[in-house]
């Protein structure tokens, strides 16, 4: 689905309930299936249906929210959440935990539910679709605790990518930082990210995770702020990064050390 709006201004309905942040554009086609939209008075059976400033949307009975400008947060995720709206298993969500007075966001990308650390928070179903995407280049920064005894060549081989049981997964750099007992701490840095992707590529290389922490997505930074706490990124911040070109490779891409 393009992003640009048609010749007479109008836009896809999908995408303009993820820009009024009620949901992203792949949850409001099936929203749309499941017959909980209308336009002017009329119940949509197709997300196929461009809307344009002066058409009156309802969504479960409610008229469509104001769209906001577009915002963005970062969140320090605490281990144990998952990172959903609704789990059918009902185990606690990301969600569940956010400050009250923070508006209805999504998130962009996922952290499974034994990882911790930066997740980005957006108003902005479009905005989080750019930013998920791999053409955007922004590399992914990882604290990674591994058990088992890691060696530097194993380590070499991730830089070429590997394929695990059909599933090709880019390159990866990983450097070692220090050895704690029968564990080891990682930095990892991909900028891809495919579903448990650095999990399944350390157990193929016989040191399963069991400590995961994302440091960075793309220029921002988890930085010190605490396990669920939420800060929102200056407006002007995010523009300018959003303007940017695609960023060099991982810092230390082409040495490792260890402490």
């Amino acid at each position: 689905m393009s992003d640009a709006p048609e010749a007479d201004g109008k836009e896809r309905i999908a995408k303009r309930l993820a820009r009024a942040g009620l949901c992203s554009r792949r949850d409001a086609e099936r929203w749309i299936a499941e017959g909980r939209v209308s336009v002017n008075g009329k119940k949509l059976d197709s997300p196929a249906f461009n809307v344009g400033e002066d058409d009156r949307i309802v969504v479960d009975g409610k008229p469509l929210p104001e769209v906001d400008r577009a915002r963005l947060w970062r969140y320090h995720k605490p281990d144990g959440l998952v990172t959903t709206h609704k789990d059918p298993q009902g185990r606690p969500t990301v969600f569940d935990y956010l400050p009250d007075d923070l508006p209805r966001v999504i998130s962009v990308g996922r952290l499974d539910m034994g990882s911790e650390g930066l997740l980005l928070l957006t108003n902005d179903g479009g905005l989080a679709r750019s930013l998920e995407l791999p053409s955007t280049g922004w590399v992914r920064r990882y604290r990674v605790r591994v058990h088992g005894e890691v060696n530097e060549a194993k380590l070499e081989l991730l830089e070429g990518g590997l394929t695990i049981d059909g599933v090709r997964y880019g390159p990866i750099n990983a450097i070692l930082d220090k050895k704690q007992g029968s564990n080891a701490w990682l930095t990892v840095a991909l900028t891809e990210g495919k579903n448990r992707e650095i999990r399944k590529v350390m157990e193929y290389l016989g040191w399963p995770v069991n400590r995961l922490i994302r440091v960075a997505y793309g220029p921002f930074q988890l930085g010190n702020l605490e396990p669920g706490k939420v800060e929102e990124i200056p407006s002007r911040v995010v523009k300018d990064q959003l303007g940017k070109a695609t960023p060099a490779k991982p810092k230390n891409a082409n040495h490792r050390r260890h402490l």
